[in-house]
């Protein structure tokens, strides 16, 4: 996509009148707005390995202050030292993952420079970490700073409800799903994923599915509900799973279903434990077809997607989520 800087640079060397700079951008952004877009879901963590080895040797520094031994005030020159780093290899430089690498360091050192005993310093510590974040979100616009930011509250969230919130695991799938609310709004946002606000998103469902998914899957493995007890349990836990999956799909974010891998292993380990003796054959069977599928979603994503929601293509709803007609990326 041609910028506004490159036409204006375009017409200051008198290839193109400074009259022309507007009706072409205009032009080009119309153009490029009924391209079909081919990009997967993005991830723009690295650019190149330099970036691995920045994040590498920033890693080093980190463990090597961490032995350093120091009192919890100054723990404060370590966190002043990576800000003035943040400001030339993010702001400048916009390395996302050294950023990223960078971001979590100076949350470990806040977190270290607080003496936390008792449930009030606690919750202290996780407002000052989201703050930080917060911070460094506006500061950098650096998309991953949603994670620790929300991760922060939830956790405020969670010490303030106390243990109650162990007997109601519905707790869980409601802080969830007001985190997936935020993602929702960044998604759409952006639908077409060419802006940080959809990066920000990804990093939000990241957080949000295992959240929802836990409470649920606590709510319907042990729970008592008398719902349960006239509806198969094995049956809910499929027809959840298969409900999240078509939302995943809906909304085009993968990232939904990796980070809950690891909760449908265990309902399908508790579903075959609860109905057969000899089951670890037939778990080995069952993990072998998950794997399967897995393979055949990431395979034929967009064209599964195209099949089971190309008709909602012109409605309402489509201008909240990517493209339906979206082509499946060349690997």
């Amino acid at each position: 996509m041609i910028s506004k800087q490159k036409l204006q640079q375009a017409a200051d060397k008198g290839i193109i009148q400074n009259t022309q700079i507007e009706p072409l951008l205009d032009f080009l952004l119309d153009e490029n707005s009924k391209t079909p877009t081919n990009q997967e879901e993005p991830l723009k963590f690295i650019r190149s390995f330099g970036d691995v080895f920045i994040a590498f040797g920033i890693g080093i520094l980190v463990f090597a202050i961490n032995q350093l031994g120091l009192s919890h005030y100054e723990y404060l020159l370590p966190i002043i030292g990576f800000t003035l780093i943040a400001e030339w290899l993010v702001r400048v430089r916009k390395l996302a993952l050294p950023g990223m690498v960078i971001l979590v360091s100076i949350l470990f050192f806040v977190y270290r420079a607080i003496n936390i005993d008792s449930e009030l310093s606690s919750i202290g510590t996780f407002g000052l970490i989201a703050v930080t974040s917060l911070v460094f979100y506006i500061r950098y616009k650096m998309p991953f700073s949603l994670l620790p930011l929300a991760g922060a509250l939830i956790a405020i969230a969670t010490i303030t409800i106390g243990e109650t919130i162990l007997f109601n695991p519905i707790i869980f799938s409601a802080l969830g799903l007001s985190v997936f609310s935020i993602a929702m709004l960044f998604d759409s946002q952006d639908t077409k994923r060419q802006t940080h606000l959809s990066d920000s998103a990804f990093w939000l469902h990241l957080l949000a599915s295992p959240l929802i998914v836990h409470g649920a899957m606590l709510s319907m493995l042990f729970g008592d509900h008398a719902w349960l007890q006239v509806i198969n349990k094995e049956i809910i836990i499929i027809i959840f799973f298969i409900g999240f999956l078509l939302l995943a799909l809906l909304l085009d974010r993968r990232a939904m279903l990796i980070s809950t891998q690891i909760y449908m292993i265990y309902a399908l380990t508790q579903i075959v434990q609860g109905q057969f003796d000899n089951s670890q054959n037939l778990m080995i069977y069952l993990l072998m077809g998950l794997g399967l599928i897995i393979i055949f979603f990431g395979t034929f994503w967009y064209k599964t997607r195209r099949l089971i929601f190309g008709f909602m293509s012109d409605t309402a709803l489509s201008r909240y989520v990517p493209d339906f007609k979206k082509l499946d990326s060349k690997l």
